[in-house]
């Protein structure tokens, strides 16, 4: 894997601090673990779906701390132990973390069929969208201003 270093952009640029934080954060970093897929199921809504099979609900948490979704599973211990002959579906405990971008919020998850589904929206404040500007003859407004003053 190609690395790259970053360090000259941070003298040059402002406003992209945070941007470049996140590359440094998450250069290396190569989990596989569990296998995830981002979908897009509206306009503004999102899926994050990872593999979870083998967890129960009681064993999976969700979490979102400072614009980041953090999902971590942790095994229970078995009560009875088993000889397996091939154990193939990986039971380790697992940690991924995704970085929400900004207005995106989590609005729920749930478990099905070896899936964690975790649904978000994207809620852009209303003063945040983007609008139009009527733009005015000048020639009322002078007129305007003219009455006013009269």
């Amino acid at each position: 894997m190609t690395n790259f270093n970053f360090a000259p952009f941070h003298r040059s640029t402002v406003g992209f601090d945070r941007m470049f934080s996140l590359l440094d954060k998450y250069e290396g970093e190569e989990t596989t673990y569990p296998p995830y897929n981002i979908e897009k199921t509206g306009d503004d809504t999102y899926r994050i779906t990872l593999a979870v099979a083998g967890f129960v609900e009681d064993e999976l948490n969700v979490d979102v701390k400072e614009g980041t979704l953090v999902v971590a599973g942790s095994k229970l211990p078995e009560d009875e132990e088993k000889a397996f002959l091939h154990r193939g579906i990986a039971a380790r405990n697992f940690s991924r973390q995704f970085q929400l971008a900004d207005h995106v919020q989590v609005t729920g998850a749930f478990v099905e069929n070896g899936l964690l589904n975790i649904e978000l929206v994207r809620e852009v404040p209303e003063a945040l969208k983007p609008r139009s500007i009527k733009i005015a003859n000048g020639n009322k407004l002078i007129e305007a201003k003219k009455k006013k003053a009269a």
